[in-house]
């Protein structure tokens, strides 16, 4: 199954109206079909996208799109994904958020070889747990993922007696994306130097799905599941929904004990958030924003409540996924190591050819120095399979950095800045200066990589790897 633009139009009432300089658009994430096999091809290649009206971008696509349309999963049934390379370099895919085997995993060199231009690749995997994800490279990635090559995974919740997806009148994936772009639509410098040894540099177009500011239909009378997922390469989105009650149910795909009130919540690089709006009668308008500093706000989409049928039946509170299936650390034995993340602040000499590897930062004093297929820099940590563990982390920088560790999902415990109720993620936004310690259990063997996620952070030393054997 190519899963292209137009497939994504079809599946999902994806339809245009113009309504002023936004458009107006229908969109749901279709219920998986536990019937057909997980089967699906993705050719990445250039693509022209139509980001700015009456302009082409030259990006990137996955089947030559953007946005893809999202891949469908079933929690506990094998997927399996043909990847294409039609790029003039090399890539992979890394299914980020996935506890899948090291060898799915889509970082080149650590866990397979790189994907070269004109071959094929092919994924295959069974997703244990049920949430929002993403996929992306692991290769270039400030240019691959700057010029549009991220997509959704969503896996769907295995059959249950407790919760149904369909519970929910409304499904809506929002890929949150901020473009490198001038009035005509070609692309600005995806990185500087100066700014990527601070928060990286950031796009000034804001699209979410692809499109600025747009007006999105959804049922009147029901509860809606909005799935964020930040797939920008450096910006910080704080969301909030302006003048109408929401709940937070999952963070990074992991459903809470009980739904959280949403005031505001700030989701770094590659984080995802589900949130639920029981949205009002017919007619109604929903704005979500997202907070520039103190008092900036910023729309980014609006709700527009329809009378559409639905079958879905209205609970008094949001319908609450259920756990996926986590092993708990043993805190009373877990075993402490202890990170630094730290601003390195130097560029290294030109090589004889000229060429400089700039290293703005690093973790435990060590920048991350690259790796090719005969040079493998050592791990930060040694793990033992089944053991648990608890990580202290400290930012000793003056900036945020969402710190994503692949393979595996470690449980916050506390900060020294905020108070914590203990969740389940992939990926920790930690403040500037701010102590983090999270803790799992090691069950999943393999090289995880272990990163800052704003892209230009980790391409200039702000990320290593650790070791489950």
């Amino acid at each position: 199954m190519i899963v292209s633009r137009r497939h994504f139009l079809q599946k999902t009432l994806y339809t245009g109206l113009l309504i002023g300089s936004s458009l107006s658009v229908s969109l749901n994430v279709a219920r998986a079909d536990k019937n057909k096999p997980y089967h699906y091809t993705l050719t990445l290649e250039p693509a022209d996208f139509p980001l700015i009206p009456g302009t082409t971008t030259p990006g990137l696509g996955f089947n030559g799109q953007y946005p893809v349309t999202p891949i469908k999963a079933k929690q506990g049934q094998q997927l399996t994904i043909r990847v294409i390379n039609k790029l003039n370099q090399p890539t992979t895919v890394h299914w980020h958020g996935i506890r899948l085997p090291i060898a799915m995993d889509g970082v080149p060199f650590l866990s397979q070889k790189p994907i070269m231009p004109g071959e094929t690749f092919v994924y295959q995997f069974t997703p244990p747990d049920a949430g929002t994800f993403w996929f992306h490279p692991h290769v270039n990635s400030v240019e691959q993922l700057g010029r549009g090559l991220v997509g959704l995974l969503i896996v769907e919740e295995a059959d249950s007696d407790s919760f149904s997806p369909a519970q929910y009148a409304a499904d809506i994936p929002l890929m949150l994306k901020n473009w490198h772009l001038n009035k005509d639509g070609s692309f600005k410098p995806l990185m500087k130097l100066r700014n990527a040894a601070r928060m990286g540099t950031s796009g000034r177009h804001q699209t979410v799905n692809g499109i600025a500011k747009p007006v999105i239909e959804v049922p009147a009378n029901g509860w809606v599941r909005l799935r964020f997922a930040n797939v920008d390469n450096t910006l910080v989105y704080r969301l909030k929904i302006k003048d109408h009650p929401a709940y937070i149910i999952s963070i990074d795909a992991n459903p809470l004990d009980q739904p959280r009130p949403l005031d505001s919540y700030s989701i770094g690089v590659g984080m995802r958030v589900d949130i639920a709006i029981k949205t009002p009668q017919a007619g109604s308008e929903i704005v979500i924003e997202t907070l520039i500093g103190k008092r900036k706000h910023q729309e980014l989409l609006r709700l527009k409540t329809l009378d559409m049928p639905s079958t879905a039946a209205v609970s008094a509170g949001p319908p609450l996924p259920s756990k996926n299936p986590l092993s708990e650390p043993d805190l009373s034995s877990a075993e402490v190591k202890r990170f630094v993340f730290e601003w390195e602040g130097a560029i290294t000499p030109a090589d004889g050819e000229g060429n400089t590897t700039p290293k703005f930062w690093a973790i435990n004093r060590i920048p991350w120095a690259g790796m090719s297929a005969g040079q493998i820099p050592e791990p930060l940590a040694e793990l033992s399979l089944g053991k648990s563990y608890i990580f202290d982390l400290k930012n000793n920088t003056p900036h945020r950095h969402p710190i994503h560790i692949h393979g595996i999902m470690f449980k916050v415990l506390r900060s020294n800045q905020k108070k914590i109720e203990p969740f389940f993620t992939d990926t920790v936004l930690m403040e500037k200066n701010e102590r983090v310690q999270i803790a799992f259990v090691a069950d999943n063997p393999g090289r995880w990589m272990y990163h800052c996620h704003v892209i230009e952070h980790m391409k200039t030393g702000l990320m290593g790897y650790i070791r489950i054997s």
